[in-house]
């Protein structure tokens, strides 16, 4: 594993790393980028998780991954590739295959790539969805050495929205840009 890059030292010509799962959310954050970064060297990355987590070892890199899943992964990849193209960003598809989590194979892969950024959207699960099936994005902010780019899905951004319109202080009736702050991948 390199060394991973620190916001002093990050340049242009370090990626951005955009973790892909295929979802509305996906797509939303891949535009999103595509509007902040056009022109940009990114890499997209699609990654698999050995089910189920808990009677996986955390040190197998090298699961077994039946032709239809390699297949749907890459399919997913080389769709977020096409999206970002068509947003402006100059991208190219990874994919990753193991029984860590995610979040850390999203981690692992900014470092390895020296990553200038790790971007990925967030659907807004909460509560015991969330507790249950566990928050990327949560976990990505938390443990990458790079900076990290959550964009909220539009109907999370909407929400919020109204949410914070209920407030009695009246807080959050303006219209805002998406937050940098997501609770989930």
């Amino acid at each position: 594993m390199s060394t991973a890059t620190n916001e002093s030292e990050a340049t242009m010509d370090n990626p951005i790393l955009i973790g892909y799962d295929g979802s509305d959310a996906g797509r939303h954050a891949i535009a999103y980028a595509g509007r902040l970064f056009a022109g940009r060297r990114t890499l997209i990355l699609g990654v698999w998780e050995g089910w189920p987590p808990v009677v996986r070892h955390r040190d197998e890199e090298n699961v077994a991954v039946d032709d239809e899943t390699r297949e749907a992964v890459e399919a997913m990849a080389n769709e977020g590739v096409e999206l970002a193209r068509a947003a402006g960003l100059v991208a190219e598809g990874r994919t990753r295959y193991s029984s860590r989590p995610t979040w850390e194979q999203l981690v692992d892969a900014a470092d390895e790539n020296d990553a200038a950024l790790l971007l990925l959207g967030s659907r807004g699960l909460s509560g015991l969805r969330s507790l249950m099936l566990g928050s990327v994005s949560h976990q990505v902010a938390h443990h990458a050495h790079v900076p990290v780019l959550v964009v909220p899905s539009p109907e999370l951004t909407e929400a919020r929205h109204e949410q914070a319109a209920g407030r009695p202080d009246g807080a959050g009736t303006a219209p805002a840009a998406p937050s940098a702050a997501g609770v989930t991948f």
